[in-house]
């Protein structure tokens, strides 16, 4: 295991295209769970120039029900997008909130996968979906996540932040980071690269119509002292710094780009440190394993390191659409363990409150089946709390459990 590198994340702001397309999916997903905890939703978004497009499968009490929408839940579902996209912040010529052309091609969920997934006399809840799912967790954060991703997320979660509130109000709702650490001894000492890409208003650049060097100087002065803010003094004594390198980002968000639901999948979850089993979690109930063996593989590492028993773990979960019980458990402490991988999975599978891991009892121990989804859908699905509270799967309420059954 090499001990001296270099390592980059990138993170992605709330008003990137793709991640647009994320929240709009998961306020679909919020809405429908809101009014019928059991609503099965698999809702795409695209998203570009003055265009909302949804598709996808949906059931649901009080939306579609028998194959029929319910009076007024079309109105209310295009409210919910439109919110959305307002609360993002865009009012912009290419895409507004209110005058982007919105089409919804959501449709009843297939037959064949519902008699997959639903409980019946004689069976458990299926899996909504075949698929391995990954955790992770590191002890390089105090919120036990890969460093390069951590930052990445908090200096975007900053500037958004200040875009709001006002207190940077030539910031553009759109917006890139990428932090590159060198690792010494696997723990990270020097932030050697650190890049900035901002929407700006017009003259915040150094090229185009509207170029003005004073402006420019403004927005990446600014830059800076985010960044100072959120990685340590310690870290940024050798920093190059790459601050809207193109020299100008006017055009941006969807009409700068396309944007799709589930093309942000390694900013969502560890940056690249981690393996990922290939599943996009947003726009998708928690019966799609995709999503809740996800979380609950993370909840597992980041217990287990918690607990003192490594420092550093990648589990990975195995389903098969249609079956309760996951095919296969498997633990990598990637030789920081303090007792053997192969003792922690028997750990797991007899901790009573788990159920077996079985996507009902995922849903039912992290409780799921709650509106709690667009927050995740910007600055990562995991080492994050919303509003206040941490998400259920960064809890650490398994830790007690399983130091005493490793004894």
């Amino acid at each position: 295991m090499r001990t001296d590198y270099l390592f980059t994340s990138e993170s992605v702001s709330e008003g990137h295209p793709d991640k647009v397309a994320d929240q709009i999916s998961d306020s679909i997903v919020d809405l429908f769970l809101s009014k019928d905890p059991e609503a099965r939703i698999a809702c795409e978004t695209l998203t570009t120039t003055q265009l909302v497009v949804l598709a996808g499968e949906i059931r649901c009490k009080g939306v579609f029900e028998d194959d029929k929408w319910v009076p007024g839940a079309k109105e209310e579902i295009e409210a919910t997008v439109r919110r959305t996209v307002r609360d993002i912040g865009y009012e912009q010529d290419g895409f507004h909130w209110e005058k982007f052309e919105f089409i919804n091609r959501l449709h009843g969920q297939s037959a064949h996968i519902a008699q997959g997934v639903d409980a019946g006399d004689n069976k458990d809840e299926g899996a909504g979906d075949q698929g391995i799912m990954f955790g992770y967790a590191t002890d390089e954060t105090p919120d036990l996540m890969p460093a390069t991703l951590y930052y990445s997320h908090k200096i975007l979660e900053r500037m958004a932040a200040d875009r709001h509130s006002g207190a940077a109000p030539f910031l553009e709702p759109d917006a890139k980071s990428q932090v590159t650490l060198r690792y010494e001894g696997s723990l990270p000492v020097a932030a050697t690269a650190v890049v900035v890409s901002t929407q700006h208003k017009p003259g915040y650049c150094l090229t185009g119509e509207h170029a003005d060097p004073s402006k420019y100087a403004e927005l990446e002065a600014y830059v800076k002292r985010v960044v100072a803010e959120v990685i340590p003094p310690v870290l940024l004594r050798e920093t190059e710094y790459f601050i809207n390198p193109t020299g100008a980002f006017e055009i941006g968000g969807p009409d700068g780009d396309a944007g799709l639901t589930g093309r942000k999948i390694i900013v969502d979850t560890y940056g690249g440190a981690a393996p990922h089993g290939g599943g996009a979690f947003s726009g998708k109930d928690p019966t799609k394993v995709d999503r809740s063996a996800a979380y609950i593989s993370r909840y597992l590492a980041k217990n287990i390191v918690a607990a003192g028993l490594a420092t550093r773990c990648t589990i990975q979960l195995a389903y098969a659409i249609g079956v309760s019980k996951p095919l296969s458990l498997y633990v990598d402490t990637h030789e920081t363990g303090k007792v053997g991988d192969d003792k922690i999975e028997e750990a797991i599978k007899g901790i009573a409150k788990l159920g077996g891991l079985t996507p009902r009892s995922i849903r039912t121990h992290l409780g799921l089946n709650k509106p709690i989804y667009r927050p995740t859908a910007a600055y990562g699905h995991f080492g994050r709390k919303a509003d206040g509270d941490l998400f259920p799967w960064e809890r650490l309420d398994l830790v007690d459990d399983l130091k005493a059954a490793l004894g």
